[in-house]
């Protein structure tokens, strides 16, 4: 394995989600001590002086935190950063197979906040491949990072996709799919249909409409017209060679089966309602759509402590059949969190 170590990681977290990993991290019991910390910006030290952190102890899966690097260390300015990267991109291995190159994400502090700098994703990154991260928190203040791209991990700069809402998307819930597709690496096959609850007026719904996937949206409220325009009137009728929208203006709790018809692939929600109630649907459109092979829940936290319930969430996904569970805050998100489940069988 690559033979590179750091007393320090730093970890990328959103505006005020620094309080809630600290408590990730004291839950799942690593000891690992606080440090420097700047607003999104946070660095830890390894519970002892004689195990500093390795590689591998990016692994964790933190709710919290878009992005764990090894700390290489504060440089005065840009070139000194570089060669600490570039330095340690060579005591480890860029790829796991030997090939390829060491990417460079950069961010820079802008008043309150870490942005992108870098547009150096160069989507699909090989799975191993090394990845540098140069943060500018001040004119003299640069910090080196290093980590290797996992499957689990968003290729994006400091996990973010650096998306812009299109003028013509009705929500931000279309940032909330198009950030879940990049960050999970998300797949959908032309023709899947997703069952959406809460889906006025329409975010989620203009996102897949423009990957072709077709939707059941369940909301009573209105949708938008730049959705409606793809809308049909029931589903025996629902066109096969386009995407398409149908509009079940029902709240969740009333949808029957009729409703759905026997093709849909995946579940979503966006609901102003507790994890637990929409844990709860999801569970009972399973029952009316065993097709359904993935999910994708936007929960609704009134405080991040209740994030401690993922178990409990995750046994609930087990028991729906689902084989694969995360639990992520991502970019886009303020007191939300990604649920995703797959693979259910």
């Amino acid at each position: 394995m690559p033979d590179l170590t750091s007393p320090f990681i730093f970890a990328l977290t959103n505006p005020g989600s620094a309080m809630p990993l600290k408590q990730e991290i004291k839950d799942y019991g690593l000891g690992w001590r606080p440090s420097f910390q700047r607003r999104g910006f946070v660095t830890f030290k390894s519970s002892t002086d004689d195990e500093p952190f390795t590689l591998q102890s990016l692994e964790v899966p933190f709710i919290f935190a878009r992005r764990l690097c090894l700390s290489l260390g504060k440089a005065t300015n840009r070139a000194e950063a570089l060669a600490l990267i570039e330095n340690a991109a060579i005591s480890a291995t860029s790829t796991v197979d030997g090939s390829g190159d060491t990417l460079l994400h950069e961010l820079r502090w802008n008043e309150r906040r870490l942005d992108r700098v870098s547009e150096d994703s160069r989507l699909p990154v090989v799975i191993g491949q090394g990845i540098g991260t140069l943060v500018e928190l001040g004119p003299e203040e640069f910090w080196a990072g290093f980590h290797l791209h996992a499957p689990t991990l968003s290729p994006d700069p400091g996990g973010m996709g650096g998306l812009i809402l299109p003028e013509e998307s009705p929500s931000r819930a279309w940032l909330k799919l198009e950030e879940a597709v990049r960050f999970f690496g998300l797949h959908f096959d032309e023709g899947e249909i997703v069952v959406e609850l809460g889906c006025a007026p329409g975010g989620v719904i203009l996102a897949l409409l423009q990957r072709g996937v077709s939707v059941i949206g369940v909301d009573p409220a209105k949708l938008n017209p730049v959705v409606m325009t793809s809308a049909v009137p029931e589903l025996p009728r629902a066109p096969l060679d386009h995407p398409w929208v149908y509009h079940c203006r029902k709240p969740a709790a009333l949808v029957a089966k009729r409703d759905l018809g026997q093709q849909v692939s995946w579940f979503m929600s966006d609901m102003n309602q507790s994890p637990e109630v929409a844990l709860k649907e999801c569970a009972r459109m399973i029952k009316m759509c065993p097709a359904i092979r993935s999910a994708l829940i936007t929960l609704k936290l009134s405080d991040f402590a209740q994030a401690a319930d993922r178990p409990k969430w995750f046994q609930s996904l087990r028991e729906m059949g689902f084989r694969k569970m995360r639990l992520q805050q991502l970019a886009v998100h303020h007191h939300e969190l990604a649920l995703l489940a797959t693979d259910r069988r």
